[in-house]
């Protein structure tokens, strides 16, 4: 998902020298040690740098007063440190709650802008220098630890603010009211409700903080523009910001640090109630900070030990891991903080923000290396639908919404499916993906799909927004909801929904050679361009017929029938031609946009012209222009991990078509790559010699057993095994004639026949 800021000037590098950011530097066999949590914070790829656990829901990260929707920029003045972020979004800013501010002086919470410096970070641990006091953040899923050392002074302040939001020029949240309690003489309880932001929804937090030792004072606090009210020993209510949104409350404590300088401060959120906010600060046992920063680590190392690599240069490994990192960012575990429903010790995830982007890319990763976080989510999915009456697209802080595309749940579901991942209520899952197939939704914008005109028409027609995009993301629904029939024996569901999945013709314009929008009579959309960038001035952005690009770039979006798209654009030779078009146009011409999820699958289309070598070259150029270990190193918004699970697919050389039990076989960077499968098995791609010169497949062994196609099943890989590539600077015709890779079902298995001939 990319916004307006990515369509306009590219925002100037920002290196971590330039910066200041450092990282620190634990044994170089750690694969800790080759993560940058900075990668991707600047230039709109929007990354949370602060502290994490995987998946977990806080991050106690640094807000920036330029910062995106990550709160966070690596050059203008820091602001505090809030608990709540999502990492890699666009649009409107959500969460950013509970901002912590060390200060110094009499305590005043209003204009809290500093200066920093010396700062850095590793996966779950965080630190800069914020005016006089040097500030470390450590976390768990659901509380933050800091370590405070301040100057040797009287005055030395913890500000916490029940109102705080990330901002984003008025477009964020806005507290609708806020309260602070004394709850004992060293711990704070509040909570906070908002509304506005991205996906509009209501929403309450509750928070508890406690220190390590009594404060001199402690008590709460009501600010505006000019007034302030403190109020020691004592709470604070008010903080309705919506007719004002100076209006702001929060809590303090103040401390002697004159003989010991090192304030420690632990802070817990929840969904809940204050109570199970103070609860939750138990997953962080005593006040050893360097112990509990440990076992963050701890945390991270196991997960980014999923995957070992070997060979490939510093930066690709720096690359890799730190890609692997962001991939374990969200959906938020909020296990017992169960949004819109009592607790009941279910696994919850919440934070779904959005299957559009990442069920191409990060959820198939996650079915391999996180498998039960993986079924984990579909069942919170489903617990979704049963409470909802929809599966989300979309989905934040307990609310569904902002769908931008298809009922891409279909594909996530059909994928578990396909691959047997198992874990979750099949016939749950084919109730509601059935729903999104046939009942048109009272509420498209936020759950199911617009299905008047594409029942009755076979596609969308210009009555609709986005009309042209949607019609080709239906159609791949459609197709994942037959595969699901298939696997379980529905064979009349199968055709139905098979059928339905051939619509992307509808919009195809043999004499452009490409996805043309027509109206409702069947007429085209006249003086049309393929080329044509959506959005643009002339409409609202949600108005255009396709959400956030071209027809160029959306044509190639048919990952079930490549067969019929290479017959509609001349046979192979043709339709080799017609992908190089894509990719030697400008993106801001129409042309590939490696920045936005529709094209991610582009480049491997390639293999089903019989040109792995061509795949190959885009592939290794993307990895190699678009990918960086710097601030500025993301070409667009990380959207939740889709952007750099992108790059570990590719990385490894493998990549998958999501939806479908396959895997394409690239261009690996590594000279080996070992995936840990669940039931203790392991796949490993070795690719001896593999460089930048050397990326072309030349022959492949598959457990030995050579093999003449660029593409592995979900059984040969599920299996455990080796698959051995040999990499040549040449290309030698390795995988020429494409057989396909084995598909329970096409929608026209005779015409798709005729049309490869």
């Amino acid at each position: 998902m990319k916004r307006i800021a990515r369509l306009g000037a590219v925002v100037a590098a920002v290196s971590l020298v330039s910066s200041g950011a450092a990282q620190e530097a634990p044994p170089a066999t750690d694969p800790v040690a080759s993560v940058n949590v900075f990668v991707g914070a600047d230039n709109n790829g929007n990354t949370v740098p602060g502290a994490g656990v995987p998946f977990g829901f806080v991050t106690f990260s640094p807000d920036t007063v330029r910062g995106s929707t990550n709160g966070y920029d690596g050059r203008s003045e820091l602001t505090g440190f809030s608990v709540t972020h999502v990492s890699g979004t666009g649009g409107d800013s959500k969460y950013g709650n509970f901002r912590v501010t060390p200060t110094t002086g009499p305590v005043d919470p209003r204009n809290l802008v500093f200066k920093r410096a010396d700062e850095r970070g590793t996966p779950g641990y965080y630190a800069t220098r914020i005016g006089a006091v040097r500030s470390e953040l450590t976390a768990s899923r659901m509380a933050g630890m800091g370590r405070f050392t301040f100057p040797a002074t009287a005055e030395a302040n913890l500000i916490v603010d029940a109102t705080s939001a990330i901002q984003l020029m008025g477009k964020g949240p806005k507290a609708s009211s806020a309260e602070v309690r004394v709850l004992d003489k060293r711990t704070l309880g509040g909570t906070a409700s908002f509304a506005g932001g991205w996906n509009v929804a209501p929403l309450t937090l509750y928070f508890a903080a406690t220190f390590d030792r009594d404060p001199v004072r402690i008590g709460g606090w009501n600010a505006t523009r000019g007034t302030l009210d403190l109020h020691p020993g004592a709470g604070a209510t008010g903080g309705d910001q919506r007719s004002d949104p100076s209006n702001r409350l929060g809590g303090f404590a103040s401390f002697d640090t004159r003989s010991d300088p090192v304030v420690r401060m632990k802070i817990a959120v929840s969904f809940v109630s204050v109570e199970q906010a103070r609860a939750n600060l138990a997953e962080l046992p005593g006040w050893d900070f360097d112990t509990r920063r440990q076992a963050a680590a701890k945390q991270w190392r196991d997960a980014l030990s999923q995957i070992e690599v070997a060979g490939g240069s510093e930066d690709e490994r720096r690359n890799f891991y730190s890609a692997l990192y962001r991939s374990h960012t969200m959906p938020h575990d909020v296990t017992g903080e169960r949004v819109g429903g009592s607790p009941d010790g279910r696994p919850h995830y919440e934070d779904y923000y959005t299957l559009w982007d990442t069920f191409r890319t990060l959820h198939p990763l996650l079915t391999l290396i996180q498998p039960k976080r993986q079924r984990d989510m579909i069942e919170s999915l489903l617990d979704t639908y049963k409470e909802t009456g929809w599966l989300p697209d979309a989905r934040i802080a307990g609310a569904n919404g902002m769908t931008q595309g298809g009922s891409n749940s279909d594909v996530l579901i059909a994928d578990a499916v396909v691959k047997g991942l198992g874990g979750f209520d099949r016939e749950l899952a084919w109730q509601a993906i059935v729903k999104n197939g046939d009942v048109d939704s009272d509420d498209p914008i936020n759950q199911g799909r617009a299905l008047k005109d594409y029942l009755r028409l076979g596609y969308m027609s210009q009555n609709e927004t986005r009309s042209a995009s949607r019609t080709l993301e239906y159609a791949y629904n459609d197709f994942a909801i037959a595969q699901v029939a298939v696997a379980m024996g529905k064979q009349g569901e199968a055709a139905r929904f098979g059928k339905r999945a051939g619509n992307w013709r509808n919009l195809w314009d043999d004499r452009l050679g490409c996805i043309r929008p027509r109206h409702a009579d069947g007429s085209w959309i006249p003086d049309f361009d393929c080329n044509h960038l959506y959005p643009d001035n002339t409409t609202a952005w949600w108005d255009a017929p396709f959400y956030e690009g071209s027809s160029r770039q959306y044509s190639t979006y048919v990952p079930h029938d490549v067969a019929g798209l290479i017959g509609k654009t001349g046979g192979d030779t043709g339709f080799v031609a017609w992908l190089d078009t894509l990719f030697e146009t400008d993106a801001h011409a129409g042309g590939y946009d490696h920045g936005n999820e529709p094209d991610f699958l582009a480049a491997y289309l390639y293999i089903h012209a019989g040109r792995p070598d061509r795949t190959a070259e885009r592939v290794r150029a993307i990895m190699a222009k678009q990918y960086r270990p710097t601030h500025d190193g993301l070409p667009g918004n990380d959207d939740a991990g889709a952007m750099s699970s992108w790059y570990v697919w590719s990385a490894m050389g493998l990549f998958p078509n999501a939806g479908q039990p396959f895997y394409y076989i690239g261009s690996p960077v590594f000279t080996r790559a070992r995936i840990a499968l669940e039931g203790g098995r392991s796949f490993e791609v070795r690719a001896s010699g593999a460089s930048a010169e050397r990326r072309f497949v030349t022959g492949a062994r598959l457990n030995g057993r050579a093999i003449d196609r660029a593409w592995i099943t979900q059984r040969e890989l599920a299996a455990g095994g080796v698959l051995e590539l040999d990499l040549a600077e040449r290309p030698n015709g390795w995988a020429s004639r494409f057989v396909a890779p084995p598909n329970p079902f096409h929608p026209d298995p005779a015409q798709r026949a005729t049309e490869r001939k």
